[in-house]
């Protein structure tokens, strides 16, 4: 079947994204702020380029950072009629090669990937007698992660690290023993990490010249989404990979770059002209998510920021008058939860579907008191910070059992079928009291008996077995009927109708580690990051005390940041029960 008309294809886009579509060949710099339909860009570029003859669709690689972004980016590509694009993680990429390759230029089979580095560097600390808790160890496995992608030799970590903030306190000394011991248990054990896979990739790419010239010969033209994130391990190896050519698109935007912590520098996209002198450079700042008055409190939060752009809220279609954000001040946590889980329960009295409402939050125990209000009201919650949707014991049960019954089934409805597996592990129509472990397996399993509603008409259950099975590569999880709890970090790439932020007091954002001028800037990028995740409504809000504590605390610098102009400051006297202080 042939895909769409090239024209076709480019009547979807506005001015500007119709720029990065028929820029197809050469190197391309998207700066595209939050909300301004970037994905879109991309894919319709691609589709284009595929359309027009420009690409040889198995000659394209898309890059991103997320299994999760990876599939969205394979399902709107085939929508587009360019079937055949590669569009992988780094990690996934690079590991494909180094199994193709690893027998032929080393020979035997490759080392095992780790599943994670936990294990082994419990057991290099007690080689070293030294003792570290749970937190500890995944310092340090965090530590060895920023070493590699950074492409620092032990030696030049250990003079790096001196401006760094050690795990348990340790010497710098002691943690580069540390690493130098971990590395020696996985080399015994012909184990690498997934750092390992992209260095070892890049060093095959280095030294054999065949390697290099077979998969530069495979992939020419190479799109890289959040570029933003890239850290100098992944750029260099993009670099080898491209061997010189010029064909190369990149979308990111700076003001979304939250983990530099990770290694990750907003520097090469940036200083794109700079590496690429004749590059063309397109700015989306057309925003199509969010209302005038958010879109309005983010360009207050990243004035003057490097790298910003200044958004524009894009017409909407009759939605009725936008609501301005509000800011609420509480006098402790637990009224605060309790304010935003009263407030949540009414938008969904009111008709709000729960899956279109947010509460956004900087660490993991902050999620405790919100669930406990939560359930409390009567409201259904899924946390972002649980195990992935298809790694669950009864998710995985499900779906071997439905392989089972693939086989054995006759013609029967396909919802029949599903719910019929479903109820032979225990599932009933009616969710169970109270919330904990039973609720959670409940709503799983409900989650997959959507999945077979929503799915087209005459679907076999092979053929839905197959999805899951997709689906699950792609850790493409179905939509649950709850209200997401999430960190901000874990909120990056989605968006709700309805968003509160909570806890905006200083120490928790800005964290409060963050005590140097770039720790706290990118503090305010993960506050843009959670203001722009709200399409209608942004409610934000701190609390003076903790809960068991009558220590006072102070709202968080940002909040007066983002006020409108002639508003008084938000710590005020008398602001606890005062709203609106964001208001324009």
């Amino acid at each position: 079947m042939s895909g769409p008309e090239p024209d076709r294809l480019l009547a979807q886009l506005d001015d500007q994204q119709r720029v990065v579509a028929e820029s197809l060949l050469g190197p391309v710099c998207v700066l595209a702020g939050a909300g301004t339909g970037k994905t879109r860009a991309i894919t319709h570029r691609i589709a284009y380029g595929v359309a027009t003859g420009a690409y040889d669709p198995s000659r394209v690689m898309a890059l991103t950072f997320t299994t999760r972004a990876a599939g969205e980016l394979v399902g709107r590509l085939r929508a587009l009629g360019a079937d055949g694009v590669s569009a992988r993680t780094f990690h996934s990429a690079a590991l494909r090669q180094l199994h193709y390759f690893w027998p032929t230029v080393v020979g035997g089979s490759p080392p095992r990937v780790i599943d994670g580095k936990g294990p082994l560097i419990g057991q290099a600390a007690s080689a070293l007698k030294l003792r570290l808790d749970t937190a500890a160890l995944r310092d340090a496995a965090a530590e060895i992660e920023w070493r590699k992608v950074s492409r620092l030799s032990l030696d030049e970590y250990g003079r790096a690290a001196e401006s760094r903030t050690m795990p348990a306190r340790l010497p710098v000394s002691a943690m580069v023993d540390l690493h130098r011991q971990y590395e020696a248990i996985k080399d015994e054990r012909r184990q690498i990490d997934f750092e390992d896979v992209l260095l070892a990739t890049a060093g095959m790419l280095e030294v054999e010249p065949r390697v290099a010239e077979q998969v530069r010969e495979q992939y020419r033209f190479f799109v890289v989404d959040e570029y933003q994130d890239v850290s100098p391990l992944q750029h260099d190896l993009l670099s080898l990979w491209l061997g010189g050519r010029r064909e190369l698109c990149v979308v990111g935007d700076a003001s979304q770059t939250i983990y530099s912590f990770a290694g990750a520098s907003s520097d090469y996209l940036v200083r794109f002209g700079s590496e690429f002198p004749d590059a063309r450079v397109v700015r989306l700042e057309d925003n199509y998510r969010s209302t005038d008055p958010i879109v309005t409190l983010a360009n207050r939060l990243m004035r003057g920021r490097p790298g910003a752009l200044t958004l524009r809220a894009a017409a909407r279609d009759g939605a009725g008058p936008s609501p301005a954000p509000t800011v609420a001040a509480h006098p402790d946590d637990a009224s605060e939860a309790a304010a935003v889980a009263e407030s949540i329960a009414r938008r969904i009295a009111d008709g709000a579907e729960p899956e279109t409402i947010a509460v956004l939050f900087r660490i993991n125990t902050q999620s405790i008191a919100l669930e406990a209000a939560l359930r409390r009201a009567g409201v259904p919650v899924q946390t972002r910070a649980n195990s992935r949707y298809f790694d669950q014991p009864e998710v995985r049960q499900a779906i071997m059992l439905l392989r089972g019954a693939a086989i054995s089934i006759g013609d029967e409805p396909l919802f029949k079928s599903v719910s019929d597996v479903l109820r032979g592990l225990g599932w009933r129509q009616d969710p169970p009291e109270g919330g904990g472990a039973e609720r959670s397996r409940w709503e799983s399993l409900t989650a997959l008996l959507g999945l077979a509603e929503e799915s087209p008409a005459g679907t076999t259950l092979a053929e839905f077995v197959r999805e899951l099975q997709r689906r699950a590569e792609q850790q493409h999880a179905p939509a649950r009927s709850a209200v997401t709890l999430s960190t901000l970090h874990a909120a990056k790439g989605l968006e709700w109708d309805a968003v509160y932020i909570v806890g905006l007091n200083e120490g928790t954002v800005p964290i409060t580690f963050a005590t140097t001028l770039e720790a706290v800037d990118e503090e305010r990028r993960l506050f843009y990051v959670g203001i722009t995740r709200a399409r209608r409504s942004l409610e934000l809000s701190w609390a003076q005390r903790p809960s068991a504590s009558r220590a006072d605390r102070s709202p968080s610098r940002f909040l007066d940041e983002v006020r409108a102009p002639g508003s008084p400051p938000v710590g005020a006297a008398g602001s606890v029960s005062r709203r609106g202080a964001a208001r324009r």
